[in-house]
């Protein structure tokens, strides 16, 4: 039996929705009582947060494939690093590991490349908003992309870092993001990319002004898939 092993803690909110959701499709699969083949490693978020110089990325790059070894030597097939921001370390953590790793930025580009979608607008933190490493991929499935916002990206960042992190769902964290999201709309993005695992706790992903494409939610679908065998 194919075995998925995930690179969490990055928050440890984020890594409960990928184990909910995870498990949730495997099961709608395979039928209760089952639960989906996986292991998951908890890194300590404290370590890893407000990363800024190559030095601390470096550190965050030794730090995420010294777990995918552990995960690969525990005897996985495939590994997801549970966090958008830290798949900046994504081609170390590729190189370091005989086995593939998920790309989450590919999973959106491909499920939106096949819903025929032109143009959206990446809302998550400024390292991923601004960051070549996630912005190149969606780029590379045929995605035209809305140019960042710096007020916007700060405004993720604190209701990201101080808040859904730490557990707080707050009505003014969903009220503002419902105005960055139609704000978007009005500059003509025909689709949202949640890039923050975190931020599904406060946009309504089924039921918006524009298609929200859940990145949390369709990278955890196309793990699932692989441990089904489709891909």
């Amino acid at each position: 039996m194919r075995k998925l092993g995930l690179i969490g803690g990055m928050s440890w909110i984020a890594t409960a929705a990928y184990y909910e959701q995870i498990n949730a499709a495997w099961q709608k699969e395979r039928g209760a009582p089952s639960s989906a083949p996986m292991l998951i490693e908890n890194l300590d978020f404290a370590g890893l947060a407000g990363l800024e110089s190559d030095a601390d990325w470096a550190r965050a790059a030794d730090c995420l494939t010294a777990s995918a070894q552990r995960l690969e030597t525990a005897g996985v097939g495939l590994l997801l690093i549970a966090a958008n921001s830290m798949h900046r370390v994504y081609d170390a953590v590729a190189a370091s590991v005989s086995i593939p790793v998920l790309h989450i930025a590919d999973c959106v580009g491909r499920d939106m490349a096949l819903a025929g979608v032109n143009k959206a607008a990446v809302v998550a933190t400024h390292n991923v908003a601004f960051g070549s490493f996630y912005r190149r991929r969606l780029v590379g499935h045929g995605i035209d992309l809305l140019p960042p916002d710096p007020e916007v990206t700060a405004e993720i960042d604190k209701i990201v870092y101080e808040e859904l992190v730490a557990g707080r769902v707050t009505r003014d964290a969903e009220r503002a993001l419902r105005t960055i999201i139609t704000s978007k709309a009005q500059q003509g993005a025909e689709a949202i990319v949640l890039g923050a695992t975190e931020l599904e706790r406060v946009v309504d992903v089924d039921a918006n002004v524009l298609p929200i494409y859940s990145s949390t939610r369709i990278h955890a679908a196309h793990a699932v898939r692989w441990l089904l065998g489709a891909v």
